[in-house]
């Protein structure tokens, strides 16, 4: 299988590129910062460009199997639009490439999920990102491609395990922070496994 990664340079973004290449898989990185990518290997090419140029974001779609987004927002927790803008710009890419598959990584609490009184300050704290991640999220499903949408719990800079709990709806019981590099290899999983395939899928640790 073919992919590209947006997002490639993230702590995410780094792992799913070293899973995907290790585990036999085409890469394309697309980077703003090729420099940034830790990642090198016979498997892996890098593209230099922006995701907010949909020329270049559509050229370098073309002739992939499927995308892989970890983009994250410049912004923090202000109000933005960017994760919107870029994905705007990869569903209009992937529609003239002809690209279905997408596996999307937003957060916990994307879809108003998160229960109790710390899950409802977590959505508080997080709102600004969160609705930039829904309106990602929204765009995808509205054009009909096979999408995966990513809920991971607070990431952390563990050590890879490949144990986690997966949840379709909701978040896992007794859900904590995971990982980057467990959050990357349930992204490179989903990526061939068709009981992923239109879902949205919550993981923690």
């Amino acid at each position: 299988m073919k992919i590209i990664v947006f997002g490639a340079t993230g702590g995410v973004g780094q792992s799913v590129v070293k899973q995907a290449v290790e585990s036999g898989f085409e890469v394309t990185a697309f980077v703003r910062t090729p420099s940034k990518l830790e990642v090198t290997h016979e498997n892996l090419t890098v593209v230099q460009g922006d995701a907010f140029n949909t020329a270049a974001v559509s050229a370098a779609i073309a002739g992939h199997d499927a995308v892989v987004s970890c983009l994250g927002s410049n912004q923090g927790m202000k109000p933005s639009t960017e994760l919107q803008e870029m994905t705007k710009n990869i569903v209009i890419g992937m529609e003239e490439q002809s690209v279905k598959r997408i596996v999307y990584t937003a957060s916990a609490g994307v879809h108003g999920e998160l229960t109790g009184v710390s899950g409802k300050l977590i959505m508080k704290m997080l709102k600004n990102p969160l609705i930039d991640h829904r309106e990602a999220t929204d765009l995808i499903q509205k054009h009909g491609l096979t999408f995966t949408i990513v809920r991971p719990m607070g990431l952390t800079n563990g050590e890879f395990t490949g144990q986690y709990k997966e949840a379709t709806t909701g978040v896992p019981e007794k859900a904590k922070s995971i990982s980057r590099a467990d959050v990357a290899h349930f992204i490179v999983k989903a990526l061939t496994d068709a009981q992923y395939e239109n879902a949205s899928i919550g993981i923690s640790s």
